[in-house]
């Protein structure tokens, strides 16, 4: 009985000297093995083989890149205001035994060294550097945690700001200052757009002006052409009536003058005809009395002498002239169609068309309308033909000619 009771007891020992001798260390951390009491070794990742009772395993170290945030820290800036930094640091243990035997708690070193920093570069700092210039905090605070754990076995791979909080106050402050700027922004822009809106507006109206200024100087000088075509065409219109007036009134003379020619009427016919008329020249109400001269009867005969011829009894008698065919024909015409002809002249009827297609014309775009003005009227006013006095029609002008017309002056 008491051999079973050794034999359990060796393979208990047994049991737990092979425990002590074998130790299995994870993948991503880092073993530190003691001997005695004294450092030996840094295993990591794998199967490691101890002496029983002579070599034990210290600590365990992670060897993965860790990510501590800390809590918020109370900074002053440079203008003394509080404000609270929380920071993230991202690190990795290169040397496990550094790590263990170079600090006492490597976590809480990097915090404090971090809120020594961060308390360093801020107070050189106004509020607003502060929340303007996280990326220079971030490098001052790397490079100083990197410096000052290089012994602990750490390397500071990424130190960053998570969040800068200001006082409450502060906080509203900086909002109603962000507001007073946006709306002084939108004032701004507010202005921008009306100034651009009246200036625009402006524009536009002094475009329709202009617009308006040219198309009533292109209806002014239209209707000053055609004012000046009309006053031409009329002054024509009176000439050529006068002038068939006095065509008319010179044909009624030659053919009173031709009739009389042809009647071969004597002074005695003409003596009648004065004897006549003077009771008539008499009846006007300011003709009181009549004288006639006593000699009036030797004027008579001393004109009879004259002008006739005595007979064989003794008595004076006019002999008129005989008459030429053409004074005849003159007296006997009847017809009137060859005095005169209403026909518009050539030079009249082309200018009537002239200022028609002028005043027809559409008004031109904007493009045309400062100079198109002009030019439509130069070129309107430059087509038309010179107006010269109108020459005889083609009907009155022969009959004038053959019947020996006075033209009038």
């Amino acid at each position: 009985m008491s051999g079973i009771i050794v034999l359990a007891v060796v393979l208990v020992l047994v049991v737990i000297i092979a425990m002590k001798s074998i130790a299995l260390i994870p993948q991503g951390e880092a073993a530190i093995i003691e001997r005695l009491g004294t450092y030996t070794r840094t295993v990591s990742g794998g199967l490691t083989f101890l002496i029983p009772f002579i070599d034990r395993i210290r600590d365990k170290v992670d060897t993965r890149e860790q990510v501590v945030s800390f809590p918020p820290q109370a900074v002053i800036t440079q203008d003394n205001l509080t404000v609270a930094i929380d920071t993230v640091v991202t690190f990795q243990i290169n040397d496990p035994a550094l790590a263990i035997y170079g600090v006492n708690n490597y976590i809480v070193g990097v915090e404090q060294i971090s809120v020594a920093t961060l308390r360093d570069v801020v107070g050189g700092m106004t509020l607003e550097e502060t929340l303007t210039s996280r990326e220079v905090i971030n490098r001052r605070l790397r490079g100083e945690l990197d410096a000052a754990t290089t012994r602990w076995g750490l390397r500071i791979a990424r130190v960053e700001l998570k969040a800068i909080d200001p006082p409450p106050s502060i906080q509203q402050s900086m909002e109603m200052q962000m507001k007073a700027d946006r709306e002084k922004r939108a004032m701004i822009l507010t202005a921008e757009g009306r100034r651009e809106s009246d200036i625009k507006t402006a524009e536009g109206e002094k475009q329709a002006r202009i617009l308006s200024a040219e198309g009533e100087k292109h209806a002014h000088i239209l209707a000053a052409e055609a004012e000046r075509q009309a006053t031409i065409l009329r002054a024509e219109g009176q000439r050529a009536a006068k002038y068939i007036e006095a065509q008319g009134q010179a044909k009624a003379v030659q053919k009173v003058n031709a009739a009389i020619k042809s009647a071969q009427i004597t002074p005695e016919v003409l003596a009648y005809q004065y004897l006549e008329k003077l009771p008539e020249m008499a009846k006007g109400s300011a003709n009181k009395t009549w004288m006639i001269p006593m000699q009036f009867g030797d004027s008579l005969e001393q004109f009879a002498r004259a002008m006739a011829k005595k007979d064989e009894e003794g008595v004076f008698r006019y002999e008129p002239s005989p008459v030429d065919d053409h004074t005849r024909e003159q007296a006997e015409e009847s017809s009137s169609e060859d005095w005169f002809s209403t026909a518009s002249s050539p030079e009249i009827a082309e200018a009537v068309a002239a200022a028609n297609a002028v005043a027809n014309r559409p008004v031109d775009t904007e493009g045309d309308v400062g100079g198109g003005v002009g030019e439509t009227s130069q070129r309107s006013i430059g087509s038309q033909p010179a107006h010269r006095a109108p020459a005889p029609t083609d009907a009155a002008q022969p009959n004038a000619q053959a019947d020996g017309d006075v033209q009038p002056q």
